[in-house]
């Protein structure tokens, strides 16, 4: 059963949550997709909990790690990030539901999310699942990972970010057979394709995507956050927004400190 620990964390240990386990930190948190009787279908509880973990981390950012459930040798079972919407809800949904963008908008809002994005993937990555993974910032997978968008095959299509987040991801052809002939990638194709920038061992996968979230919390705060601002700003922005944000930074204490210990470090 999904649930929250405060891990020394202060936003979300007071909510009830049936279909994501959370840990927060002190500069991250972990939320794990935990409907596994499901195989982590992505419900209507599933996203009303994603945009309550948005809330509390647009109020106080922090990095994000979004994983599924571990794999375990004991009893026998492969660990699952999601399959993709649940099936049983998406018969149901009708023009109305579609035009709500019931799942874009909540991946919209984790892609947006004032700090990096960390996504560890073991297992079935499908559908919504897939999405989800690519609304990420990072994404870590182990050749286990199974990752695609099957869509088609069930008459509606990946209407999520795929068709065009997809595309900026792994380029058009690739997306193309993925979107239009269920191409479903296995781990090292990911890694190949570039829709991963890591390829661990399953029981490493949570001790990578930490070891990722300590250098971008190595870094300064702001600076990170601007910084991916400004990554996802149109072309046509750019270089104005590049020097206003830069405006910003010149004027922060961490900016001071930051190259002051610098210097000093180099003087020894």
């Amino acid at each position: 059963m999904a649930g929250t620990s405060s891990g020394g964390g202060v936003g979300l240990e007071s909510e009830s949550f049936t279909a994501v386990w959370v840990e927060e930190r002190a500069d991250r948190l972990v939320a794990r997709l935990d409907r596994p009787e499901a195989r982590n279908a992505i419900d209507q509880a599933m996203v009303d909990e994603l945009h309550a973990i948005c809330a509390q981390l647009e109020r106080a950012p922090k990095v994000l790690i979004l994983t599924g459930t571990p794999a375990d040798a004991e009893a026998g079972t492969q660990g699952i990030f999601a399959s993709g919407a649940d099936i049983a809800q998406l018969r149901e949904r009708r023009r109305d539901d579609a035009l709500a963008g019931i799942n874009s908008s909540i991946f919209d809002r984790i892609a947006t999310l004032p700090m990096p994005v960390i996504a560890a993937l073991d297992g079935y990555a499908l559908g919504g699942g897939a999405e989800l993974a690519y609304a990420a910032d990072f994404r870590i997978g182990t050749e286990a990972l199974r990752m695609g968008n099957p869509e088609t095959n069930l008459g509606i299509m990946a209407a999520a970010g795929a068709t065009w987040r997809l595309k900026e991801l792994v380029g058009e052809p690739l997306a193309k057979e993925i979107l239009l002939a269920g191409k479903v990638l296995k781990g090292v194709e990911c890694l190949a394709a570039g829709l991963i920038t890591e390829l661990v061992a399953g029981e490493q996968l949570m001790a990578a995507a930490h070891a990722l979230a300590d250098r971008i919390t190595a870094q300064d705060p702001l600076a990170v956050r601007i910084t991916k601002s400004v990554f996802h700003t149109p072309r046509e922005a750019h270089p104005v927004i590049d020097n206003l944000a830069q405006g910003i930074l010149f004027e922060s204490e961490a900016k001071f400190d930051r190259m002051q210990a610098f210097l000093e470090k180099k003087r020894k």
